[in-house]
């Protein structure tokens, strides 16, 4: 049984990334999709891959995993450079601003 940690990607629909501080442990399926011919829905005989572990730390999810002698791959997350503005949103409504700003 193979397994993967990973921290997921924010969702590109929303700026937040709440979603993104927990590593998660997540199973690889053992075999293929296939899809249901009546209903068109694609579905898998393996159980395991509907599992989803959230944990706090990367450290917390391969501990688990080496104690349930899961073999476990981990993928390091890209690093996410901060969008600070020097001026911040407040700087839009300044009343000292050296030129004029619309719109």
């Amino acid at each position: 049984m193979t397994a993967r940690i990973y921290r997921p990607a924010r969702n590109a629909m929303q700026s937040g990334s709440a979603t993104t501080r927990d590593w998660i442990l997540e199973f690889v399926s053992a075999s293929a999709r296939e899809v249901d011919p009546l209903m068109g829905w694609t579905s898998n005989d393996d159980t395991q891959a509907q599992v989803r572990l959230r944990f706090a730390t990367m450290e917390a999810a391969v501990e688990y995993a080496k104690d349930h002698g899961i073999e476990a791959v981990v993928t390091q997350p890209h690093a996410r450079k901060p969008n600070i503005r020097p001026g911040g949103y407040g700087e839009n409504f300044a009343t000292n601003r050296k030129q004029v700003w619309t719109h």
